[in-house]
């Protein structure tokens, strides 16, 4: 055996003295550190910086917080000496799917305006449309306008003159066998599609659940609804309830499926002749 081997480099100098690498750990929320030079041990409950540089905030058991400055070795974790790092900011995940459901296009550019038109009874449907499926009508160059009242929609027809090529979606409230809705919208030719739900107020195709409450209150016929309702659930006023109810939708999981499938009826009629 070379003396070289037997006693390593000479130059390298006594194995005691050399710098004993020391583990980085990612600082993750609630690991469980103790600082080396207090005895001080909790978990990581957030980060501070100063013109000292990063500190990292422990949190004891009996919840009490402090700042501890990130150095090398610093930090001991189940005995062992170790440095803390801040975890890397990392980008957050973009979502695949519109409120609506559907395959969301990235960096969209709204297409030009189609001749056809879905039109809506007021400025709640008008919202609650534009909430959920806003990026499909975008996608598919469709405009959504207010009728501001069904009795107006014989008028608006005359002057639209609906065609193979500018059809004309209406969704329409109450839309029930014998009601003064349903009268409104028959015979308007093949160029016009109706659909609509069931329910007295568009609010009500909000599921009760995303809006917090049971089911949602009966009102009298002749009194106006939306503001029984607000009476009943202690809301306020109607512009105070519709706040309530526009915020509690964030995709189709919190409407009724009857106004989901008459809205896709309607977006599928006025783009499948373009």
């Amino acid at each position: 055996m070379s003396g070289h081997q037997k006693y390593g480099d000479i130059l390298s100098g006594h194995t005691r003295k050399q710098k004993r690498e020391v583990p980085r750990v990612v600082a993750e929320r609630d690991l469980v550190a103790e600082d080396a030079a207090t005895g001080f041990c909790g978990a990581v409950v957030g980060f501070d910086r100063s013109y000292d540089g990063e500190f990292v905030k422990l949190e004891d058991r009996s919840g009490r917080v402090r700042l501890f400055a990130m150095r090398e070795a610093a930090f001991l974790i189940d005995g062992n000496p170790v440095t803390l790092v801040k975890p890397t900011a990392t980008a957050p995940v973009q979502p695949t799917r519109s409120a609506s459901g559907s395959t969301r296009v990235e960096g969209l550019k709204a297409r030009v305006a189609r001749a056809s038109r879905i039109w809506v009874e007021g400025i709640h449907d008008a919202a609650l449309v534009e909430r959920v499926w806003g990026h499909d009508l975008r996608v598919e160059g469709v405009v959504v306008e207010q009728l501001e009242g069904l009795d107006h929609l014989g008028g608006k027809l005359a002057e639209f003159r609906p065609g193979p090529n500018h059809r004309v979606g209406v969704l329409v409230d109450h839309l029930v066998t014998g009601s003064k809705e349903t009268g409104l919208t028959q015979g308007l030719g093949p160029h016009v599609l109706v659909t609509g739900h069931p329910y007295i107020d568009v609010w009500q195709a909000v599921r009760p659940k995303a809006v917090g409450i049971d089911a949602w209150p009966d009102v009298p016929r002749g009194e106006d609804w939306k503001t029984g309702i607000c009476r009943r659930l202690g809301w306020g006023t109607p512009q105070d309830g519709w706040r309530r109810v526009y915020n509690a939708v964030n995709s189709y999981r919190d409407l009724e499926t009857p106004l989901i499938g008459a809205v896709e009826r309607l977006i599928d009629f006025v783009t499948e002749q373009e």
